[in-house]
């Protein structure tokens, strides 16, 4: 049985109930509205073991549970760096752009190859930049068949998406003779294809292939002008999941729209078996439906993205998909959308049967600062203080993780609204609150401080002083600010709109719940400007020089610091292994020793620097029975890009393996003739498979 959806009550201006507290007092619900549904008959916490991909890699974050986790372990510490690549593949999208003569607008790309692969009974598939669906063998990387269901015909609006890329597909199976692969592609269909021979099954929807379209309000499939008020093709670029027998589909609407009316990122559930449209959950919510009070003035009938742009985890047990959503349309300025703005940077929790809403926690009211959730929430079985939690532990751009018991809502530990600084740009209404985890501690700097600047010398922290004040700076909820000719030049925010955390996501272990997670630690200048009518109806924009003389939004270039190094001082990314048992740091490392620009900077001569972090990768992390895995690209140009194995209990490294080219995806790994192999996709349109000789 559930609780009935209770009205959330504004208390504008004043404190907030702790959001621990919501769940024991149905009775004093606030804006943050966080659990609106128990599933009373998951009280008891039943000892379901996490599922076990085996030998196999079945789903892009190895199961639904996006643990990204191996029980192999043929590879370990002793054999790390003997590890050679044992094939590698070019992209099929070079055949095919080769082919095609450039006959399309915008031009076709190969590099957007960024998938995950996966690898089930004895066979590896991956989705290609511009959605090729292709099998290879995963002993030598020979290519068996490849399906081209044309995505880039009429994906018009793909560029200002991805470009050309996707991160991958989902597998189902029926136990039997049924085998599929499903993918959500830019010109905005969901199609399935059969595993066996790479042909479309007729049978799911028209043709092997069911509309998004359909269902999302003001999406227009099409090669429409780019900045075109018509509407917008829903291109999905993460992989589908399926729970149960229901396939689930997040969307991509851009990120940088002009007009404040856009579609919304819609998730929509089809049946796996005939792509019959079950249900479609609005993030921004429709007429009638809960969560409209939180945008005023009808806002929602007409602000756009919230999207779910990344992957999705699930859990088949207890029949939930966990979608983790966007910002909504404009990114850094919301006087178009004054409230909350449900269901935007949040995390849901959604019925797979019926589409309904079980819980929602929103991390982030109103959000103006660009910080997505990036990535599928990872889900652990964790026991804290003696008690066994089923839980969900989402990571962010803005470096908090919040942990929640999964099936019902409640925070793992107490998050708090603790008041925030009110904006002076015109129009805009800030939440007077936002929500703080108090556990686990962040894993990345939040906010721009005096104590936070480049320290190697006093002479580079004066500059680095100086520099600083010429921006509003503070909290990392400070607001956006207009430019202004002879004062403030914008808002410095750290975590940048980058992250943090990114799509790359985190990893668990299931046998010790401690949970890995790399991040970056970037900066953003933010400035609005006034939109020009003649581009958009936006009051304001963000600016893309450092002047109002910009006639489009896009982000400004980054910060420069003392003598062109960083503002910030080091580690510039790192990663985070956290005791989810205790909900504590068990230790931070950083993720490769810094860039040569910065490590050979005359400012530096003679210093002893220590490991700087801030390596080139979008790579997420890959634990086995024995490792902790992560790509790195290299500091310089001299330098190579390298797969680095660290000892899961202590972060120390315990070798690297060469890589031929920077790496893009997350690496997977597998057991194909009593052989482990590690594969991952690279800059350049290629895919690598390493393993021991």
């Amino acid at each position: 049985m559930n609780i009935r959806d209770t009205d959330q009550t504004e208390r504008r201006g004043s404190a907030r109930v702790p959001v621990h507290a919501l769940v024991h007092a149905m009775d004093a619900w606030t804006r943050v509205g966080l659990v609106v549904a128990m599933v009373w008959g998951a009280a008891a916490w039943a000892a379901a073991q996490p599922p076990d991909p085996g030998g196999e890699w079945p789903s892009y974050g190895g199961t639904n549970w996006s643990q990204k986790y191996s029980p192999l372990d043929q590879i370990d510490w002793s054999n790390f760096e003997d590890l050679e690549i044992a094939w590698t593949w070019k992209s099929a999208d070079l055949a095919l752009i080769e082919s095609l003569q450039r006959r399309y607008l915008p031009p076709l790309d190969a590099n957007g190859l960024k998938a995950t692969p996966l690898m089930v009974n004895g066979v590896m598939y991956l989705s290609t930049g511009l959605a090729q669906v292709v099998a290879l063998d995963p002993t030598t990387g020979e290519t068996l068949w490849v399906h081209n269901p044309q995505a880039y015909t009429t994906g018009g609006n793909a560029s200002i998406v991805g470009p050309w890329q996707t991160r991958g597909l989902a597998y189902w199976t029926d136990g039997e003779e049924d085998e599929r692969l499903l993918l959500g592609t830019h010109d905005g269909f969901l199609i399935a294809v059969n595993a066996r021979t790479g042909r479309p099954i007729n049978s799911f929807g028209v043709d092997g292939k069911s509309d998004l379209h359909t269902a999302v309000p003001r999406a227009t499939r099409g090669n429409l002008p780019l900045f075109s008020n018509e509407g917008h093709t829903v291109s999905p670029n993460s992989p589908p999941v399926v729970v149960r027998d229901t396939v689930i589909s997040g969307a991509a609407m851009s990120d940088r729209p002009t007009l404040k009316e856009w579609p919304p990122g819609s998730v929509q559930g089809f049946d796996v078996r005939t792509g019959e449209l079950k249900w479609i959950f609005h993030t921004i919510p429709q007429a009638g439906q809960f969560g409209e009070h939180t945008w005023e003035n009808g806002s929602n009938l007409y602000t756009g993205n919230a999207n779910v742009w990344s992957t999705l985890s699930g859990d088949d047990e207890l029949g939930h998909v966990y979608l983790a959503t966007t910002a909504p349309t404009n990114d850094y300025w919301g006087g178009e959308r004054l409230g909350d703005n449900l269901f935007s940077q949040s995390i849901v929790a959604v019925d797979v049967e019926t589409g309904e809403r079980v819980w929602h926690f929103q991390a982030i009211h109103h959000g103006v600062w660009d910080w997505d959730f990036p990535t599928a929430p990872t889900l652990m079985d964790i026991t804290v203080d003696g008690r066994d939690i089923k839980a969900l532990a989402q990571v962010s751009k803005q470096g908090y993780t919040y942990v929640f018991d999964r099936a019902t809502g409640e925070p793992v530990w107490p998050i708090e609204e603790r008041p925030e600084p009110a904006s002076d740009v015109p129009g805009e209404v800030l939440s007077p609150t936002q929500p703080h985890p108090t556990k686990p501690p962040a894993f990345e700097y939040q906010g721009v401080t005096e104590d936070l600047l480049i320290d190697f010398t006093p002479e580079l922290r004066a500059e680095a002083v100086d520099i600083m004040r010429q921006y509003a700076y503070g909290g990392m909820f400070t607001p956006q600010t207009l430019y202004e000719e002879n004062g403030t030049h914008g808002t410095l925010q750290v975590p940048g709109s980058g992250g943090g955390a990114n799509w790359g996501g985190s990893g668990a272990d299931p046998e010790t719940g401690f949970l890995y997670v790399p991040s970056r630690t970037g900066l953003t200048r933010m400035v609005l400007v006034e939109g020009k009518p003649s581009f958009t109806n936006l009051r304001y924009v963000p600016n893309g020089k450092l002047g109002p003389e910009s006639i489009h939004p896009a982000r400004p270039p980054r910060v420069t610091g003392p003598q062109g190094l960083p503002l910030m001082k080091p580690p510039y990314s790192r990663m985070t292994a956290y005791d989810m048992n205790r909900g504590e740091i068990a230790w931070q490392t950083p993720t490769g020793p810094g860039q040569d620009r910065i490590r050979n900077h005359p400012a530096l001569a003679g210093l002893e620097l220590p490991p700087l972090g801030g390596q080139q990768t979008t790579s997420g992390p890959l634990i086995t029975k024995t490792l902790l895995v992560l790509g790195l690209g290299p500091s310089g140009p001299n330098d190579s890009s390298w797969l680095v194995a660290y000892d899961k209990a202590t972060g120390d490294v315990l070798g690297r393996a060469a890589l031929p080219a920077r790496p893009l995806g997350t690496p997977m790994t597998y057991l194909m003739d009593d052989r482990q192999f590690i594969v991952l996709t690279l800059q350049g349109a290629q895919m690598v498979a390493l393993a021991l000789p």
